[in-house]
């Protein structure tokens, strides 16, 4: 018996294939910082729990395929705060931000079919095109330039026949840069000229540092027929176990073919949907706090990584990522050293290795990405045990 072509020319995760390696060395006695996974360690605010606990249905039902009103009542509210206006038919509630994406390609790609977006790119956008039989054209950036990608000169060089979207994560995952309002209108005027969809995944959207203000695409109603926001409350509220996320377009093309996808499936779960809406509800005063906590792990962090002699690292703007380029040849290769045989008064450090985040063969293998979910002790410590990670794995070498 075989396996489809599709899934079997599929990557596993780089940012959780080489976990096992880590639990091992636990096992082992070591202390390890885990700094692949994008897994926040606040507290999921108490509105979201006290709103599951209070809920006394006598039957748990299927919710309605298109999503609980009180939830899409509260993304709107959420919305309008950014002067955006929504009304329930251009939101469909999904199980996180990945079965969003998933699909939205199924929706707008046929087999063959092409998206462009600036690697390195969050890995498992290569997975929901592939599933969907698309593939990724890479917008090309550098690491010396803090992977910058929204002018028109690197866009028109990307762009080839057969592509269908422009996919923008903003902020950035794994990079942190952020696009301003103007980079998103070059990016629109370009989309709207090659007749292009725009898949703004903005899952941190509140995540931008050193005082930029944030923005979403749907403050652009020139594009609006083409704009699908991706949602989430995995990053935003520390609810990444929930698994609720939401897609908005005012397109009702792309919103029916959804409602498709979304019937076949059911519903997203129903009491999750109960406990999203109050975390959207939540004042300015929230994610302020929430700012400005990952905005001092993020100063740590680079602080820290700037040390590593022949590093070349970039401050990111939003998001918690960092990307780091390493003086090494195989970042994997490195990372199973400090995962099997390195380690300092019992302390070991997980992080990614950024190949798995780039379409380009070759592409990203002497880079890393770190997430700075920890606290900055933390990330200072993480940090330096990478650096003296380094100097033991080149005087092995």
């Amino acid at each position: 018996m075989l396996l489809s072509k599709r899934v079997l020319a599929m990557q596993f995760s780089p940012i959780r294939k080489l976990n096992k390696f880590g639990f091992t060395a636990i096992e082992d006695g070591k202390k390890l910082y885990w700094l692949n996974i994008g897994q926040p360690d606040l507290e999921t605010p108490e509105c979201f729990m006290e709103a599951i606990r209070n809920y006394n249905n006598k039957v748990l039902e299927y919710e309605q395929s298109g999503g609980y009103t009180g939830l899409l009542d509260a993304i709107i509210g959420y919305f309008n705060h950014y002067g955006v206006e929504f009304i329930r038919d251009q939101i469909i509630p999904v199980n996180g931000a990945s079965e969003g994406l998933n699909m939205i390609f199924t929706s707008i790609l046929n087999p063959g079919e092409k998206v462009m977006m600036a690697e390195p790119f969050y890995t498992n956008y290569a997975t929901f095109c592939a599933a969907a039989g698309g593939q990724i054209v890479p917008i090309q950036t550098k690491a010396e330039d803090g992977y910058f990608w929204a002018d028109r000169a690197r866009l028109e060089a990307a762009y080839r026949e057969g592509i269908k979207a422009i996919c923008c994560i903003n902020p950035g995952n794994p990079t942190g840069n952020v696009l301003s309002i103007d980079d998103m209108r070059t990016v629109g005027e370009f989309a709207k000229e090659h007749d292009l969809w725009i898949i703004a995944d903005e899952v941190y959207r509140e995540f931008t540092f050193d005082g930029k203000t944030p923005v979403t695409f749907g403050q652009l109603p020139e594009y609006a027929d083409r704009v699908i926001i991706v949602e989430s409350v995995s990053k935003r509220y520390s609810a990444c176990g929930a698994r609720v996320g939401a897609v908005l377009s005012k397109n009702p093309e792309i919103m029916e073919a959804m409602l498709k996808l979304a019937q076949a499936r059911l519903c997203s779960p129903t009491l999750e949907q109960v406990g999203a809406a109050e975390l959207y509800k939540m004042d300015a005063a929230y994610y302020e706090e929430v700012k400005c906590i990952y905005e001092a792990r993020r100063d740590a962090a680079y602080e820290e990584i700037s040390k590593i002699p022949g590093v070349v690292c970039q401050k990111p703007g939003g998001s918690f990522y960092l990307m780091a380029k390493l003086p090494v040849d195989d970042a994997e290769k490195f990372l199973m050293f400090m995962l099997t045989e390195f380690e300092d008064n019992g302390e070991t450090v997980n992080f990614s290795p950024a190949e798995g985040f780039y379409s380009t063969p070759g592409a990203g293998r002497d880079e890393i990405r770190i997430a700075y979910v920890l606290s900055p002790e933390k990330m200072r410590r993480a940090a330096e045990l990478i650096r003296l990670g380094l100097e033991s794995y080149k005087a092995r070498a």
